[in-house]
């Protein structure tokens, strides 16, 4: 209890000092923090460390490597989807060892989802250091939430090092989850854009989920909620290898309806989730039909996947619409999304198929079902807006910065 006292008094003094100097103080993430402030959280404790590339502190080093620097017993890694050093995108990663040190790697993306009693025995604390993209559909939440389960279940405290919602953590948009349709890629009620940090999700899915965790989240100091990525001084490091950017990365809460149909979102490009393709598509058409969207500007393109990982048209020069942000305080993404599939569906009406997986990446059949009627884009956001409102109320009581 010591402990999460001095965290709490450390992130609200930090933050006040912050906005009396309207942002001039540095962002330093979670594990940052840890070390220049709550070591007693790892001090004398065998950790296992649950991390990827993105767990770095301010200057790029490497989690791993500041801990082991500053003495820290880590016994034990833990990987999510992509693997300890993020570069695999495949189903199913296995065990392996981490070459420096001989710690072995558990992979928590294959056959195994969350750490066994045998993984934990020779761990006292789990320190989980993962970068969120800002989007529900992501799978780095669930491997956290189901690793805090196995914590619980033996006996193992959690501490969450926490990182800066890359797109913000103003804006909250698109359609909330229906239980139903939990999945590992979304298990969570919370709207497709949620404007929540990955530490203020590991609060709300230890509460909501019943989890019971030993949790303490160690904050991010001088970020607030305002404040994007890259006016945040910290490496931009790719927390997927299709999130090439903070570009991709603002499109992504919508965008990424497209995997669940027969379009392309620019896989095997280095622009994935800043278009979506396909051979039959009149981008210029569809760009004509859509008409203007908020923040965004659409355009006609080509794209030419190379080894595409989702196996969409690979080497065919196909038709496209790009997106580019213009002003991101006015753009959703949802709702450009929907516009843009309402679109395709009246201007290809015999070529646009959804798969099994659109009703999970939406967390409602409500947008497919609304498509398929021949709905308008506006009618179908107007059906998630009550849900939404009701989200960004229910939300606050998870925040740990400032709205």
């Amino acid at each position: 209890m010591a402990h999460r006292a001095l965290v709490w008094w450390l992130m609200w003094g930090a933050l006040g000092c912050t906005q009396a100097s309207q942002g001039a103080a540095p962002v330093l993430p979670g594990i940052d923090v840890l070390l220049r402030d709550s070591s007693a959280l790892v001090t004398g404790r065998r950790v296992g460390l649950l991390t990827n590339q993105t767990g770095v502190d301010r200057s790029g080093t490497a989690d791993l490597d500041r801990l082991l620097a500053r003495g820290v017993q880590v016994t034990a890694i833990f990987s999510p989807e992509h693997g300890f050093r993020g570069m695999l995108d495949q189903e199913g990663i296995g065990d392996t060892v981490e070459g420096r040190t001989g710690i072995a790697i558990y992979s928590l993306y294959g056959a195994v989802r969350e750490p066994s009693s045998e993984m934990l025995q020779s761990v006292d604390v789990l320190v989980i250091d993962l970068q969120d993209i800002g989007s529900r559909t992501y799978t780095y939440i669930s491997t956290a939430l189901l690793a805090m389960k196995a914590a619980r279940a033996h006996g193992r405290a959690v501490v969450v090092l926490d990182r800066p919602n890359p797109i913000g953590g103003t804006h909250v948009q698109g359609p909330v989850l229906d239980s139903a349709f939990a999945t590992f890629v979304g298990m969570l009620p919370v709207a497709l854009r949620h404007g929540m940090t990955f530490g203020e999700l590991a609060r709300m899915g230890n509460d909501v989920l019943g989890l019971g965790a030993d949790l303490t989240v160690v904050p991010v100091v001088g970020w607030s909620r305002d404040r994007w990525f890259d006016a945040t001084g910290l490496p931009w490091v790719r927390p997927s290898p299709n999130m090439p950017s903070l570009e991709s990365a603002m499109h992504y809460p919508g965008m990424v309806l497209f995997e669940g149909t027969n379009l392309s979102v620019g896989r095997g490009t280095p622009i994935a989730f800043q278009v979506i393709g396909a051979p039959w598509l009149d981008g210029a058409g569809v760009v004509e039909a859509v008409g203007d969207q908020a923040g965004v500007v659409l355009f006609d393109t080509t794209i030419t996947p190379q080894d595409p990982t989702d196996g969409k048209y690979a080497g065919a020069r196909i038709g496209a619409v790009g997106l580019r942000v213009s002003v991101r305080e006015r753009y959703d993404p949802t709702t450009t999304a929907v516009a843009l599939l309402a679109a395709i569906r009246n201007w290809h009406p015999d070529s646009l198929t959804f798969g099994s997986t659109f009703d999970r990446l939406a967390g409602t059949d409500g947008v497919r079902r609304g498509l398929e009627r021949g709905l308008a884009a506006e009618a179908i956001v107007g059906g998630w807006r009550a849900d939404l409102a009701a989200f960004q109320q229910w939300r606050k009581r998870y925040l740990l910065y400032p709205e």
